[in-house]
């Protein structure tokens, strides 16, 4: 009898954070995964203060939408869309929203 390979995996070592990216590429959950990544993160971006006039964060077709309570905060907010987009490419690495509207 002839025995069977089994074993397919790849024969090098690497890392744990090496093979979550392997698996989000070859799932291609990596954009969610960004997204999710960004709205949780938004309190530690913008602070506690932004983060308490804040209501429903979301996105879509690589939009962020961010609900905020306070006419003065949002209009200060719009006035610093391109710096904030510039600070959520920083966290990632990448790009993951190409626009801010605030609600």
């Amino acid at each position: 009898m002839e025995k069977k390979k089994y074993n397919l995996r790849k024969s090098d070592i690497s890392t744990v954070g090496e093979a979550i990216n392997d698996l989000l590429e070859g799932y291609r959950l990596r954009g969610r995964f960004d997204e999710a990544r960004l709205v949780s993160s938004w309190e530690r971006l913008m602070g506690k203060t932004i983060a308490n006039r804040t209501g429903k964060i979301f996105i879509k077709n690589k939009v962020l939408f961010v609900e905020i309570n306070s006419a003065p905060l949002k209009h200060e907010l719009n006035l610093s869309k391109t710096k904030i987009i510039d600070i959520f490419e920083r966290e990632i690495g990448r790009e993951v929203i190409g626009e801010i509207i605030f609600l």
